[in-house]
């Protein structure tokens, strides 16, 4: 069947493959995958392309291992004959940790107490230390709000407050990710009470909850079968509603004109309930993916039991997905990409590290704070992002750390904590920081312009990272930002006033943006910034020049 089947290749500048199936090598080194489609039969063969040139096998067999994930990254970097970054230094992890776990900047105390700490377990320390932060819980949270917060104008305004706090509850008190995730899926109460009920008020139909949480949970989109067979994968429409099946007894009670409202509803598990089938009209039995269907009784929750299969050990999509997700948040990009979209067709970067993250976070109680842990305390979240010889084209295999600009809401905490200002939020008491934001309809033209999320997109919200001339217009121009440069009871007028020297403003303002004190080079241009007749105006050119720099802009 070779010249009937078609072919893909899922990245054509490492390997094509003609329409006979002949695989021809790209210009770029790396590793990709090559489907094979026949009929409802797919096939996957991965083809790596190993940089040229031959690497002594001790140079590896020297590279720092801190854990298992080293172990497992050194490994497919030795098939690929690509050689790590170097280590980043104490002021970079410092930043990037801070950044990553609690999305915000360390003071200039703390940046000087770290980088004269001279032990050799600091920086594992250091991640302890923000995982048990309170900033934790919010940061988190308002992650996992892309996912879950819905439009207040389908739910209502109290809906969306009580699943923030809920979620905000949850991540502050490391609930383990197997009762998050039971909890939200089996939910019943007052969606003014139980936060977890939200999801459900948000999803009222059943072939929409099952399509969501069989993404959001299991990383299978099976909203690509609900029509036809899934394309690029197993999933037929059969498996489509037999998964949203589960859902077919959850009751809705209350509301002032359903499905639209901002009343109270109440979620409730009804003893009887059928979701027809879309193609055949017949009445469906609930079945969870790769299984047969179940007959579940008028006294038991269907809900219940999808939520006992997902969280068995055995369940093969549950804890894989999650672990993609952390991982993505912490090292810039997904061992799989999408992070929701976990398929045969679309390959993990590196299977077997997937697979022991998985497993580690199981063996471990779903605990999220351990599996953030363990990533950051590798080598592998140590290193620079500056390339060397062999990794310069790696953007997928983590020979080096991923830049990228910070999220909207943790840059304007960044800017605001740099200056020593605060931002007006409407329903939100003063000083409130942008990542305790509870609805995205919070007015902000920064945090729009930065890619915050749609008021009006459904969950799971999606973000970009890419910078953009609005972005930049804005911060060289805005006058929100020349306001907050130029307050009088900010940092920039207080260091004005300060008997401080100009050096020590350099210094100040370095460790503040940068977590670093400035080079030789760097001192001797800012100096020649300060000594000007207005000294308050030197210093708010100053630091609006560090605000625009991408050092500031960017995780490194």
């Amino acid at each position: 069947v070779t010249e009937s089947a078609a072919y893909q290749s899922n990245d054509r500048t490492i390997a094509s493959v003609t329409d006979e199936g002949v695989v021809e090598a790209g210009p770029v080194s790396g590793e990709t995958a090559v489907l094979a489609r026949y009929m409802n039969n797919i096939a996957v063969c991965h083809i790596a392309l190993p940089i040229p040139g031959e690497v002594a096998q001790e140079v590896y067999a020297k590279l720092p291992t801190h854990n298992e994930i080293d172990r497992l990254v050194w490994k497919k970097l030795k098939v690929l004959g690509m050689l790590p970054s170097g280590e980043a230094d104490d002021s970079k992890f410092m930043r990037r940790s801070y950044l990553r776990v609690i999305g915000q900047l360390p003071t200039p105390a703390e940046v000087r107490a770290f980088l004269a700490d001279s032990s050799s377990d600091k920086r594992s320390r250091l991640v302890d230390t923000l995982l048990e932060r309170p900033e934790y819980g919010d940061f988190w949270a308002n992650k996992w709000a892309d996912l879950l917060r819905p439009n207040p104008y389908r739910v209502g305004i109290k809906a969306v407050w009580t699943l923030d706090a809920y979620l905000r509850k949850s991540f502050r008190n490391n609930v383990p990710y197997d009762q998050f995730a039971r909890e939200l899926v089996t939910a019943k109460g007052s969606t003014w009470k139980n936060g977890a009920t939200v999801i459900h008020r948000d999803r009222p139909l059943t072939v929409e909850i099952g399509s969501s949480v069989s993404q959001l949970f299991l990383g299978v989109r099976l909203e690509c079968a609900k029509c036809h067979h899934h394309p690029f994968e197993v999933w037929s429409q059969d498996d489509f509603f037999g998964f949203a099946a589960f859902f077919a007894r959850v009751g809705h009670n209350g509301g002032l004109s359903p499905p639209i409202s901002g009343g109270e509803e109440l979620i409730f598990t009804k003893t009887s309930g059928a979701l027809r089938h879309g193609r055949t009209g017949a009445n469906v039995l609930p079945q969870v993916l790769l299984g047969d269907p179940l007959t579940i009784g008028p006294d038991k929750d269907p809900r219940e039991v999808l939520a006992d299969w997902m969280t068995s050990p055995e369940n093969p999509f549950f804890a894989k997905v999650m672990a993609n997700r952390v991982w993505a948040e912490i090292m810039g990009r997904g061992l799989v990409e999408p992070v929701d979209d976990i398929r045969a067709t679309n390959p993990s970067t590196n299977e077997e590290l997937l697979e022991f993250l998985a497993e580690d976070f199981r063996s471990h109680g779903y605990n999220v704070k351990h599996l953030i842990a363990t990533i950051m305390k590798s080598h592998v979240f140590e290193l620079s992002s500056t390339p060397v010889k062999r990794n310069v084209g790696d953007q997928r295999n983590f020979a080096r750390a991923y830049r990228h600009r910070m999220r909207a809401e943790v840059l304007l905490d960044a800017v605001n904590g740099v200056l020593e200002t605060e931002e007006t939020f409407a329903a939100m008491p003063p000083g409130s920081r942008a990542t305790q934001l509870w609805t995205y309809r919070s007015s902000s033209l920064f945090l729009d312009t930065f890619g915050r999320p749609d008021p009006n997109q459904d969950p799971p919200c999606e973000r970009s990272s890419d910078s953009t001339t609005p972005q930049i217009l804005h911060l060289m121009n805005s006058p929100a930002l020349n306001k907050k440069l130029a307050n009088d009871t900010g940092r920039v007028a207080r260091l004005a006033a300060s008997d401080m020297t100009n050096e020590e403003i350099i210094d100040e303002a370095y460790l503040l943006m940068f977590s670093r004190r400035p080079t030789a080079e760097e001192s001797k241009k800012a100096a020649a910034i300060l000594p000007s007749k207005d000294r308050r105006l030197a210093v708010e050119d100053l630091f609006w020049a560090l605000l625009n720099t991408p050092e500031f802009l960017f995780i490194d």
